[in-house]
């Protein structure tokens, strides 16, 4: 409670650990179980299998065990954070350069107004979304965009939205999405990329919604703009285009790991790392220079990979007390007998309820769906309708729930509270599931 008397939202990581200490009291109430598993040929994956849930002996989470998941839960997110600190290194850099800057500058400079920079920035955060569910390699590039939000005068909210929030609703509405979409389709024994014109429809649809409710807050919400005045300031020179395209070819070589050589958060990490030093080359930076710029770098994303860290450790508690398959049981069983739009949109709520806890949309879709698609058949509800309740429940969810810990971290470097993206995001929120539902409605009325 604040002095003025009013309610006080709590520092992510008092969040996140208030979580894990929920967390570790629900071991104490809920019924321990679990499904039996089996790992899939389709996918290589460990896979529930539907119909053997049980209970099984409990094994409630002490306050020492549930300590003891902070430091689990930081070794198990090890790659996110050591993508997040390389690539946050990596970017300073690039800032400490100048060209970062100077590019900017000029982008404002021709673009009037800058309205117009906002959906072009977040088209190109939407597409990394959409092709391989950007979210942590964002929290790299958020002090960039706050460069940018300042030269044009409007608030770090619109960065954040611009960048996080176009990016999770392009994973969301994805059609090709690895880690969303097509995972489900394979758990769901789909043909990879069905379904992709209907879902495209929705997805130009729900990026429309966004960028323009976006565009709407940013103009309603002006601040002094920060140009530059100094015409050498804004020049862009010879060895800012090489170094933009230094960065532009790392982003190609990303898109071409991730989807054609099953480049992981790892070698995503050499790639930046790599970025770095080429780019402090060019740039006359030196060795020491470089190496300056990298420990600034570290030092600003430290509190965000620790956060990453802290809302794994969540997922850990939970797994620890045996309660995560209890939850999912609990929660899909009910939907059986009912019509199949308001079963539909039960498994959307469940869907969403789930994410809150395993906030991990591959660890959601490997743990949901071997379970939904016996339910859906049973319903005789399209198992192309089950994938869209898992893109929109759990997909969408990413948007809100505060165990994302990369959406807690782009928060924290853009020097926002969770409660400040709420009042901004929950209506858009509001709105995209309504999208979700109106598309889940169009899908069991065309039978897709």
């Amino acid at each position: 409670m604040s002095v003025r008397g009013r309610f006080q939202f709590p520092h992510p990581l008092a969040l996140l650990f208030g979580i894990a200490v929920f967390a570790a009291l629900m071991s104490y109430v809920v019924p321990a179980g679990e499904y039996e598993r089996r790992v899939d040929d389709a996918t290589g994956r460990t896979v529930v299998v539907a119909g053997t849930y049980h209970e099984v002996e409990p094994t409630p989470v002490g306050a020492f065990q549930m300590a003891l998941a902070i430091p689990r839960g930081l070794i198990d997110a090890a790659d996110i954070i050591v993508l997040v600190l390389l690539a946050g290194g990596a970017f300073t850099v690039l800032d400490e350069s100048g060209t970062l800057r100077r590019g900017v500058s000029a982008l404002v400079k021709n673009a009037g107004t800058g309205l117009m920079v906002i959906p072009v920035v977040s088209m190109i955060f939407a597409v990394g979304g959409i092709v391989e569910n950007m979210q942590e390699e964002i929290i790299a590039l958020v002090p960039v965009l706050l460069v940018l939000t300042r030269r044009v005068g409007y608030p770090p909210i619109v960065a954040v939205a611009m960048s996080g929030g176009a990016a999770m609703v392009g994973s969301a509405f994805s059609p090709i999405n690895p880690f969303q979409v097509q995972l489900a389709q394979k758990l769901a024994e789909l043909p990879l990329g069905s379904g992709g014109l209907f879902r495209s429809v929705f997805l130009v649809i729900a990026l429309a919604w966004w960028i323009g409710m976006t565009m709407r807050y940013a103009a309603r919400n002006r601040l002094p703009a920060q140009l530059i005045e100094d015409d050498s300031e804004v020049k862009v020179t010879r060895r800012d285009a090489l170094t933009f395209g230094v960065v532009l070819v790392t982003f190609v070589i990303v898109i071409w790991g991730m989807t054609s050589r099953g480049w992981g958060f790892n070698d995503l990490s050499a790639l930046f790392f790599i970025m770095g030093i080429v780019v402090g080359a060019v740039n006359g930076m030196g060795f020491t220079g470089t190496a300056e710029a990298y420990v600034k770098g570290f030092r600003a994303m430290a509190s965000a990979a620790v956060m990453i860290g802290f809302a794994r450790a969540i997922f850990v508690v939970l797994q620890d007390g045996q309660i995560i398959d209890t939850m999912v049981n609990a929660l899909f069983a009910p939907l059986q007998g009912l019509p199949l739009l308001v079963s539909s949109v039960g498994v959307v709520v469940a869907q969403t309820v789930i994410h809150f806890f395993v906030p991990s949309v591959t660890g959601h879709a490997v743990l949901t769906m071997p379970v939904l698609v016996p339910l859906s058949d049973l319903l005789e509800l399209s198992r192309q309708v089950i994938v869209l309740t898992y893109q929109y429940g759990a997909g969408l969810c990413d948007l809100i729930t505060p165990t994302n810990g990369a959406l807690l971290a782009i928060l924290s470097v853009a020097g926002l509270t969770y409660a400040d993206w709420m009042r901004f995001a929950l209506r858009l929120y509001l709105g995209l599931v309504a999208l979700g539902l109106s598309a889940i409605a169009a899908a069991i009325a065309i039978g897709l």
